[in-house]
């Protein structure tokens, strides 16, 4: 499923129009990532949980050159589906 049949499925279900389908799928989606920007979890329950993750600084191989190298820490986003999610999946 791509955004826009996600926006007509919005639509459909919640029975709105498709722009207020969109703009409520984009608000939803940018206060999501300005709370993971702020190192906030986003719990929603029966849905699952995004948090963000730090990796830290590890050594690595360049596989052309065989040269050891020096991979940065990185923050990483995470994704544990809720039981409800688990459930419809299964």
């Amino acid at each position: 499923m791509n955004k826009a049949e996600l926006i007509n499925a919005i639509s459909e279900k919640a029975n709105i129009t498709k722009t207020e389908a969109k703009n409520a799928l984009d608000a939803t989606l940018e206060a999501i990532a300005e709370a993971m920007a702020q190192n906030d979890k986003v719990a929603l329950i029966g849905f699952g949980t995004f948090s963000v993750s730090e990796k830290g600084e590890r050594t690595g191989i360049n596989p052309a050159t065989k040269e050891k190298i020096t991979i940065p820490a990185k923050k990483v986003v995470k994704f544990k589906p809720g039981a409800e999610l688990s459930a419809k999946v299964n």
